[in-house]
């Protein structure tokens, strides 16, 4: 096809972005309603629809006519807006990405991935890692392929991690978690020593009906619109998102443990702000959703960790939670909420770890992604890899599978490459509020009162709003700076060092 001008051509960058978000939109809802609702028997017949719509996805984005279209728009490059020029950048890298994958290998990936979750959840529920192991195999070896085909000329988990964190690499990672081991690990050591309390309500039993009016209050206090995103149940809480009128979010209800449902709400509420915060321009184009998996993270932790786990946060939800528990929380008092919600405990489950050991969870991941990989560990030495670093790395003996190296849901997805965001999304997040303090004065006293308007809006004004359309080293020097981990490590240090007087 031959274009007679930049109408047409624009006309077509449109149909092509709203053709391309329906079926991501469609794959995501069968995703959604494989980890909510559908039967487990249901994976199968499932596949066989993720193939189809797979393919069609691929021949969408391969097509030939795609390269005619970039190629006349960077011709035509002084007629762009900037919007449509990241568009068009946006576009030509999906489609040099693509048509260098063979159909019948992404095919193939795709339905590998509807399998490997329903199997996932087999392996976990009976602790047996080799329930799972052949399809993470699979999934190895394709994403080893794959990062080759993304940038043949990076290391293989480079070019892996570049499709979560453009311009991230092993040297940078190498040198951020050696500087977080560094804060982390003294910290944790001189905490250790000191005399560790027990907190009783933690371990309570908490009915679930409550447990979900506790989440509703949450969503509200996050003023999450609900007409535009839903919560629902499943194994592993995530996020999905669709548009900004449509995003949903999941997390899990355990009787014996509020806290695990209260902060997974917390959590994934965060990357719902930012979708629903983004911009209308953004929708149904190849700039939808954020700005990279790190800054996605960075709103999560953000709301989650500086939010969640603050004491002012603590003094607010309190009395809902005394009034939907009140036999339950009758000896809590604020002081006692707010350690226990900060307590330093080294454990076995990374979405359940305290702010100050998380990112040593992450560090395990890390080193185990870079070893499978490059080949120097075999994906059925997982398991004993795993536990080995977590006794290292944390102290703490992994009893099981379940327990273990199959508590993430993640790879069952072919997600290697995207757990380092979590570490870096701590820091950003980190280094946005200090520069949002220096700019609204002490946020927190809203806080207190229930009040994150003014937090979010600084949010949506500097991060939120641009969805794709900045890079995400752009996005985070446009609001607070060149990226400086010093954020992080300080805020760790202050926090932790105030709770244990250290």
């Amino acid at each position: 096809m031959t274009y007679e001008s930049m109408a047409q051509a624009l006309e077509q960058l449109h149909k092509l972005g709203k053709t391309y978000t329906a079926y991501v939109h469609a794959l995501g809802v069968i995703e959604l309603d494989a980890a909510t609702a559908a039967p487990s028997g249901s994976w199968e017949g499932r596949g066989e629809t993720t193939a189809i719509l797979s393919e069609i996805m691929y021949d969408l984005i391969a097509s030939a006519e795609n390269e005619t279209l970039i190629d006349y728009l960077k011709e035509h490059a002084e007629q762009l807006s900037p919007v449509q020029a990241r568009e068009r950048e946006v576009l030509e890298k999906q489609y040099l990405q693509m048509k260098r994958i063979p159909a019948e290998e992404y095919i193939a990936f795709n339905v590998l991935k509807n399998d490997s979750q329903a199997n996932w959840e087999k392996a976990k529920a009976a602790s047996d890692f080799t329930i799972f192991q052949p399809y993470l195999e699979k999934i190895v070896e394709f994403q080893r392929k794959f990062a080759g085909y993304y940038n043949a000329d990076l290391p293989a988990y480079d070019a892996l991690l570049n499709e979560y964190e453009e311009g991230m690499t092993m040297e940078v990672l190498d040198a951020f978690f050696e500087k977080l081991r560094s804060v982390i690990v003294p910290l944790v050591s001189k905490i250790s020593r000191q005399k560790q309390l027990d907190y009783p309500f933690v371990h309570r039993t908490y009915p679930v009906d409550l447990q979900r009016k506790f989440s509703e209050f949450l969503m509200e206090t996050m003023e999450i619109d609900r007409n535009y995103c839903g919560i629902a149940e499943s194994e592993h809480p995530f996020t999905m998102n669709f548009n900004n009128k449509d995003v949903r979010i999941t997390t899990h209800y355990y009787e014996a443990n509020l806290l695990s449902s209260m902060f997974s709400v917390i959590h994934e509420g965060g990357h719902a702000i930012y979708e629903l915060n983004a911009d209308d321009r953004y929708n149904h184009t190849f700039l939808y959703g954020g700005s990279s998996m790190g800054i996605h993270e960075s709103q999560s932790r953000f709301y989650e960790n500086l939010i969640g786990r603050s004491k002012a946060f603590a003094a607010y939800v309190l009395p809902k939670l005394k009034e939907l528990f009140p036999e339950q929380m009758a000896d809590v008092d604020t002081d006692i909420f707010y350690h226990a919600i900060n307590k330093v405990n080294p454990s076995l489950i990374r979405i359940e770890a305290d702010e100050l050991t998380y990112c040593l969870h992450i560090m395990v991941r890390y080193e185990l992604e870079k070893q499978l990989i490059s080949g120097t560990l075999e994906v059925k030495d997982v398991p004993e890899a795993w536990n080995r670093l977590y006794q290292e790395y944390l102290g703490v003996e992994v009893p099981n599978d379940t327990l273990g190296c199959l508590q993430d849901i993640h790879w069952s997805f072919g997600d290697l490459g995207y757990f380092p965001s979590y570490a870096l999304g701590s820091a950003y997040s980190a280094q946005m509020l200090a520069v949002m303090q220096q700019q609204l004065g002490d946020v927190f006293a809203d806080v207190s009162k229930g009040d994150l308007s003014g937090i979010t809006a600084w949010l949506k004004q500097n991060i939120h709003q641009y969805a794709c359309f900045k890079k995400p080293g752009q996005l985070l020097e446009d609001a607070c700076g060149a990226f400086d981990a010093s954020y992080y490590a300080d805020y760790l240090t202050k926090k932790f060092s105030e709770l244990y007087n250290l």
